[in-house]
């Protein structure tokens, strides 16, 4: 079998397995939805990169001396409905890329990643990202069972808090914004001080 180098070898309209994810080596980054390929956007811009810094270090900080832990991109979450048991990778057809998550069952990683739903997801919205963020990861997180999702958009300088329901969907819980402080649906007591997270604003 051909090596799997460049998107052009791969049919965009197929569906493919987290097992088939494993074989390629491509130099684009890429995520599986439902098996249907999605390309990630080009490099994240400096604000991007600047908040997952920020926020990955508040949360890195807190959790230093906690059981849970976390995880920036890139970091291959693989996901699938949570009423079922643990699958084997070629029945697994989503792996996403979080700009942030925190696990808290340390049976859910593996050398590839996390098995499973991470407890927390945070999403820094892009202009290229934000219908897949807001949309299809937004179902998909909750389809899946992650209890807490953040949305995050520099540019309005908002966070939206999603938070699971005993139906499985997404409540929105709070909007944070000008000089807030955000706080964990999960964690109480981590606060998030929005003024220093969007510091020119």
């Amino acid at each position: 079998m051909a090596k799997i180098t460049q998107l052009s070898q791969l049919d965009m309209s197929a569906s493919y397995s987290y097992a088939d994810y494993l074989t390629w080596q491509l130099e684009e980054t890429i995520e599986l939805i439902k098996g249907k390929i999605s390309l990630i956007s080009p490099a994240p811009n400096v604000n991007h990169q600047r908040l997952s810094m920020s926020l990955s270090g508040q949360l890195f900080s807190y959790f230093r001396h906690k059981p849970c832990q976390v995880f920036a991109a890139p970091f291959d979450v693989r996901l699938y409905d949570r009423r079922k048991s643990i699958l084997s990778s070629k029945d697994i057809f989503t792996v996403v890329q979080p700009d942030i998550c925190l696990i808290c069952a340390p049976d859910k990683l593996d050398e590839q990643g996390c098995n499973g739903a991470p407890d927390w997801i945070i999403e820094i919205v892009s202009k290229g990202s934000s219908k897949k963020d807001a949309q299809i990861k937004h179902t998909l997180y909750a389809e899946s069972g992650v209890t807490e999702y953040w949305l995050v958009f520099p540019y309005e300088t908002i966070i939206q808090q999603f938070v699971l329901n005993n139906e499985d969907q997404y409540q929105l819980r709070c909007s944070f914004a000008g000089d807030d402080i955000a706080t964990s649906h999960l964690f109480p007591d981590l606060c998030i001080d929005l003024s220093e997270l969007f510091p020119d604003n």
